[in-house]
């Protein structure tokens, strides 16, 4: 019982963490922050995350998890799982934003998340690879192979989502996406 509650709480957390560091970015968020909206003191707060930046890590690998949740690993995935992904990202804005925000406040030298990126770009580009081997096999038919590919698939997700922030109206992340697998898959049908 006491797990469960404990459990709970330390969700409550990283979702009023994940609000704060929308609207406020990284720098701009702070422990009191986040523990004045789930209605702890901020001592209350380090109980659950000792530091600003194990509570940062923890909302970027709750994120991660999100992605993968519905029985789903990473290693599972197919293309029109990554079709799947780029549609339910574009119902939930904020989550988005926030790992944009991360993202991009992550290049700087000292960062916190830096190494967390570092690390999770080299495995999201192993797994485009797998992903990308499994569709296509050793080349694709542009004549790429699937570690050529990997970065540059990579870089399509990520890019149309900061289109997509900036001006939601005139970017279809879903539909851009598509035509970018059409493009992959040698301008046939997507």
């Amino acid at each position: 019982m006491v797990r469960a509650r404990s459990e709970e709480r330390r969700a409550e957390i990283l979702r009023a963490a994940l609000e704060v560091i929308a609207e406020r970015g990284y720098r701009g968020a702070t422990l009191g922050s986040v523990a004045e909206r789930v209605g702890l003191t901020q001592q209350g707060l380090l109980y659950y995350f000792p530091t600003k930046e194990a509570l940062l890590v923890a909302v970027l690998e709750e994120r991660d998890r999100w992605d993968t949740s519905g029985g789903r690993d990473r290693e599972g995935w197919r293309v029109d799982l990554l079709e799947s992904l780029v549609e339910y990202n574009a119902m939930r804005p904020g989550i988005v934003q926030t790992f944009s925000a991360l993202l991009g406040e992550s290049v700087t030298d000292g960062h916190p998340a830096r190494t967390f990126f570092t690390e999770r770009y080299a495995q999201v580009r192993a797994n485009m690879a797998d992903v990308l081997r499994l569709e296509f096999g050793d080349r694709l038919p542009g004549g790429l192979t699937p570690e050529q590919a990997a970065p540059l698939l990579t870089a399509v997700m990520d890019g149309l989502q900061y289109q997509w922030l900036l001006d939601p109206s005139a970017v279809d992340m879903p539909s851009a996406f598509r035509d970018f697998l059409r493009l992959l898959r040698g301008g046939g049908d997507a």
